[in-house]
């Protein structure tokens, strides 16, 4: 019989045993995810098939709760599953030695059966990260639990200074030291390759020059921006401007290799459509506001921008597109990003005249690689999940009947213009104030309709007209502002914006869930 270290030894060794193989079988993919696809790594393509599973409430929630930050937060819950899942095959595999060994294998494979199983997958190769790091693993979890049994014959002998009672000492501080420094560097190098083969489109977007636009922003109207403090810029920088996707890793293309393909139903002159091509196009510039579906009452999802890019409608026309309404058979644009997602748009709302486009430039600079980089598509009046997918690559003309898009065959509606929304910046929920004269403003809007009038009210109180800030466009948001004299005590401010033909703002409060939230932003203060 095999003689062995006590418990006390045993456990913290096995556990520490389980979290090298862990970080081995990480490592050896992403250095292998170098080579084969970036986005083919077990933790990306875990992340994303996790994030298509992921039922809408709950994503919903991950939205509100995290924000921006909600990606994050989905890689490291799935790295601390991961080390738990670690720690407790290296506890298995004291025992069973082969059985701890085999779970590693079989969670390689559930994270090469995701890599498969995305929708931007580029065949059976990005199943070989997860499954090369799985061998490796595998391989170092059944060496190291070995070295804390030793055979009758080697546990027999009495302990020297190189091996302890029942397991050999040295061997296992050898191969564990050895397979952490390994997997470091093997670790270091994965990333170092992988943001190499990202530095040629780093660098086709800082050759990118704008050309000048054909059609330029006509020019601000003086009192568009009203001097408040605490009231959103009527431009949002591109820092500041909201992003909300799927993709758990930016995609980063090469606009010297991007590639736009536009066929489908109804195309009667299939398009393929470079880079240089667009830069090309005369170019229109607008002032466009957009907003995201998954913006609550009064939220931070939206942001007001000066894009740059050639017309979209144009483009479907030299195509030989016809909308439905001229008898077109296809009435959905169906956009495909380099990773994947899909979008559907109508294709009489893109044709109808709005200046909807394929954008190269956002407040006068390339786009940031967040925002889509080369080229995005930007439609006025119609919620981002169904209009602005970024990175897009490929446009196929089809029919709601026929295609449903990611987002629809997650519960939300086909089609989705924008609901007027308003928004109190200042002042902030469950702020104080002095009694006296307090500025209360924020921003509204109702893209492709446009904003005439918004209205306060302090309490039960009446509707009182707030004043408003020029109009740029009716596809932009229009700031507003009300001077409320305040009194001493705890009070409820709200917000009613009214869109131009004379609809207002419902009162009636719903989720964002199938088309958008609705409701009337409200905050409650305390004057002293």
């Amino acid at each position: 019989m095999t003689t062995t270290p006590g418990l006390a030894v045993r456990l913290p060794l096995g556990a520490l045993s389980g979290l090298l193989a862990g970080f081995a079988a990480l490592a050896v993919a992403e250095l292998v995810a170098a080579a084969v696809r970036p986005a083919a790594g077990p933790i990306t393509a875990v992340g994303g098939a996790a994030i298509d599973r992921t039922p809408t409430p709950v994503k919903d929630w991950a939205i509100r709760h995290f924000g921006e930050n909600d990606k994050t937060v989905l890689q490291l819950g799935i790295l601390a599953a991961l080390v738990v899942l670690a720690v407790v095959l290296g506890l298995v595999a004291l025992r069973f030695r082969r059985v701890g060994a085999a779970g590693v294998l079989i969670f390689g494979l559930v994270g090469a059966g995701a890599a498969v199983s995305r929708p931007d997958a580029s065949g059976w190769t990005d199943a070989l990260p997860s499954v090369v790091g799985a061998v490796a693993g595998a391989g170092l979890l059944y060496r190291l639990t070995g070295r804390l049994t030793l055979p009758p014959r080697a546990a027999a002998a009495p302990p020297g200074p190189d091996r302890a009672a029942g397991w050999d000492r040295r061997g296992f501080v050898v191969t564990a030291s050895a397979a952490a420094v390994t997997s470091a560097g093997v670790g270091l190098l994965g990333r170092y390759l992988a943001g190499h083969s990202s530095q040629a489109a780093v660098a086709s977007r800082e050759a990118v020059r704008l050309p000048a636009p054909a059609s330029p922003a006509p020019p601000l109207p003086a009192g568009v921006q009203l001097d408040v403090p605490g009231l959103s810029p009527f431009t949002t920088s591109n820092r500041a401007f909201y992003r909300v996707d799927t993709a758990l890793v930016v995609p980063k293309v090469n606009a010297r290799a991007w590639r736009l393909r536009i066929h489908g139903k109804g195309v009667a002159r299939p398009l393929t459509v470079t880079f240089e091509d667009l830069l090309r196009r005369e170019l229109i510039e607008r002032y466009i506001t957009l907003t995201c579906v998954s913006n609550e009452v009064g939220g931070p999802y939206v942001g007001n921008a000066r894009w740059l890019g050639a017309p979209l409608s144009d483009l479907l026309r030299e195509a030989g597109v016809r909308p439905p309404s001229r008898g077109g058979p296809a009435d959905q644009l169906v956009a495909r990003s380099v990773d994947g997602m899909t979008l559907g748009t109508p294709v009489e709302d893109v044709m109808d005249g709005r200046d909807a486009m394929l954008a190269v430039g956002m407040n006068g600079q390339p786009l940031p690689f967040t925002h889509g980089f080369p080229v995005r598509m930007v439609v006025p009046g119609l919620y981002g999940y169904v209009s602005a997918c970024k990175w897009i690559e490929d446009i196929e003309l089809t029919t709601f009947a026929d295609f449903e898009p990611y987002w629809v065959k997650r519960t939300w509606a086909r089609e989705a213009p924008v609901k007027t929304q308003s928004r109190i910046d200042t002042p902030k929920p469950l702020s104080r104030s002095r009694a006296g004269t307090v500025t209360v403003a924020g921003v509204a809007w109702a893209q492709h309709r446009g904003i005439e009038r918004v209205q306060v009210r302090i309490d039960d109180g009446p509707w009182q007209e707030a004043e408003l800030a020029a109009e740029a466009s009716i596809d932009t948001w229009r700031q507003w502002s009300f001077p409320w004299r305040a009194t001493p005590g705890s009070h409820t401010i709200t917000a009613r914006a009214t869109e131009r033909g004379g609809r207002v703002q419902t009162q009636k409060r719903t989720g964002t869930v199938p088309d958008g939230a609705s409701g009337r932003p409200s905050v409650v203060v305390t004057v002293e």
